[in-house]
């Protein structure tokens, strides 16, 4: 394993919030449904292919907790580093078609790997492969919900991954831990585990003899951090900066969140004190919103008035034309948008009911009006509320 990520400098006073309260990790050790996720880079050796002895240990911490009872989501990357030997290839590709091609042939590799790794516990894996558009269609997420819940009843282990074959650069998640964030609360997840080579969120350089941060209450204690990104193999996509990410996307939707090593799996999965824990600090929502504020691509921007900042932001209504000031970028109906002030703070997204090209002549004006003078199919709002999340 090669990546050291470098992961952060801590403010002094949040430091001193840290020592706090000590975070409760019975609410891992104890929980029922748990989603890991594992980084390429703790997958892969030196060399680049997949390393057998760390997919071998993981599985075995893994199908241990399994055995014990608990039901485990494994959210896997490695698919495309897997397939980099196989086609001569010494480092992950840029361009979409290798990576797609990498991908194809890799994912194969790898769920053989997995299927043997559990199979000597006993334990069946099966596997998952999911885009962005699953979690934005309700069918299509109501369908992989049951699925997932299924295959959980009949005691198998989901290996899931994003669809990176088929995948477009505009429908991506782009990295496999707000997948796995997404993954957990759609299957209403007890826990989410980030496993990485990096084993805890730190102060400064773990080089450097920086501390450990053991406990992360809410967003105000990563006031001051400046995270480190993809480590050295240059075989992964996100780094410390997605896992504090989709742990704090988790954390804020009602699951308790854990980013620490690969290593320290068994320990983790144990409630022992290894890494940095999230506390719950919000309740769940409905996964469609938790797409459009995290993963939605934004095709373009709507000014709104004081006024209509005041009814979206405090009183949380929908947003009509009479509140919008401009309309900015290209984008169609059914588009995500963002919903800036006029001093270009971001107070919302939202999907628009209308194209860029429709709205400048329904700006200012009523609904009401816009009915009459416009016809049916005017008189709606820009983003109705239940499309519509503060951020």
């Amino acid at each position: 394993m090669t990546s050291k990520t470098v992961v952060g400098h801590l403010t002094p006073h949040n430091l001193k919030a840290q020592t706090l309260k000590a975070p409760d990790r019975t609410a891992l050790s104890g929980a029922r449904r748990i989603v890991v996720k594992v980084g390429s880079s703790s997958l892969t050796s030196i060399k680049g292919g997949i390393s057998e002895e760390a997919l071998t240990g993981l599985a075995d911490a893994l199908a241990h907790k399994r055995n014990a009872g608990a039901e485990i989501i494994l959210v896997s990357s490695g698919a495309i580093a897997a397939g980099l030997a196989p086609l001569g290839l010494e480092k992950r590709p840029r361009d979409l078609a290798t990576q797609q091609a990498a991908a194809s042939v890799g994912q194969g590799l790898l769920m053989a790997r997995y299927t043997h790794a559990f199979g000597a516990h006993g334990v069946t894996v099966s596997q998952v492969l999911l885009t962005a558009d699953d979690f934005m269609r309700r069918s299509q997420h109501t369908n992989a919900f049951r699925a997932l819940d299924r295959l959980l009843n009949l005691g198998v282990v989901p290996v899931v991954n994003e669809n990176d074959t088929v995948a477009t650069h505009e429908i991506r998640f782009g990295d496999n831990d707000r997948l796995a964030a997404l993954v957990a609360h759609l299957v209403r997840a007890d826990a989410l585990v980030l496993l990485s080579d990096v084993d805890s969120l730190y102060d400064g350089p773990p080089s450097h003899g920086a501390k450990r941060i053991p406990h992360v209450s809410g967003p105000h204690d990563l006031d001051g951090i400046s995270i480190g990104s993809t480590g050295k193999a240059g075989v992964g996509t996100g780094g410390m900066v997605t896992k504090v990410e989709a742990a704090s996307i988790a954390a804020g939707s009602g699951i308790h969140a854990l980013v620490t090593s690969t290593r320290n799996a068994a320990a983790a999965l144990a409630g022992e004190d290894v890494g940095t824990w999230f506390s719950v600090n919000g309740s769940r929502k409905p996964i469609r919103l938790l797409w459009l504020a995290h993963l939605a691509s934004v095709q373009g921007t709507l000014v709104l008035d004081d006024g209509a900042v005041k009814a979206v932001r405090d009183r949380h209504t929908s947003l009509l034309p009479a509140g919008i000031a401009a309309v900015r970028g290209h984008f169609e109906a059914g588009d995500a948008v963002e919903m800036v002030s006029t001093d270009n703070t971001v107070i919302a997204r939202g999907l628009v009911n209308y194209s860029a090209a429709e709205l400048p002549q329904m700006l200012g004006r009523s609904t009401r009006e816009l009915g009459k003078a416009l016809g049916r199919g005017y008189d709606r709002e820009v983003v109705h509320v239940d499309d519509l999340v503060l951020v």
